[in-house]
């Protein structure tokens, strides 16, 4: 029996946009790319479609991160979502990310993370239960590309949350 739609919490996992070559410059101080900031736009587009209009966003401070941010937001429409820019997710780990979301409070029911790779993948695949679509575990477990997003529907509590316990249902790639 699953959870009635209205207590369905959904995480989306998004991958930063194309950035620009390293250059002399840290690697997170590295911009969008042109080609990243037209994946942006389609992504906040193709979320809106989805209805995946996110509450929380809990974005990596790496400059690409929150450019890619920035833009999805113009293409969500006219929507608030609060930011919380957190420096833990340029090199978080899976455990890092669980724990960041396991404090979201329980009245949020969708939560956009802004990653990088290969972590962001990693995320999506320990979470992603006996139940998720299998076409959309195995894109994640081969990686994902930039602009790319995982969706998972969560029962439960994000207090809850835990390998194996949301159901992986879609894994979505810009166009273009």
């Amino acid at each position: 029996m699953s959870a009635p739609k209205d207590r369905i919490r959904r995480l989306v996992l998004l991958r930063h946009a194309k950035a620009e070559s390293g250059g002399r410059e840290a690697d997170e101080l590295r911009p969008l790319a042109l080609a990243g900031r037209r994946q942006s736009t389609r992504v906040g587009a193709s979320l809106a479609a989805a209805d995946l209009i996110p509450e929380l966003v809990l974005c990596s401070s790496a400059v690409r991160a929150r450019q890619t941010w920035e833009l999805v937001r113009i293409g969500l429409g006219d929507v608030e979502s609060e930011l919380v820019v957190l420096d833990s997710l340029y090199e978080a780990g899976v455990a890092e990310v669980l724990a960041q979301v396991r404090e979201v409070d329980e009245r949020v029911r969708t939560v956009l993370v802004v990653g990088h790779e290969p972590t962001i993948s990693a995320v999506a695949v320990a979470l992603a239960s006996e139940q998720s679509d299998e076409d959309a575990t195995m894109h994640v477990e081969t990686g994902v590309s930039t602009a790319t997003y995982a969706v998972l529907e969560l029962a439960g509590t994000w207090a809850e949350l835990a390998r194996r316990s949301a159901r992986l249902v879609a894994v979505v790639a810009p166009t273009g």
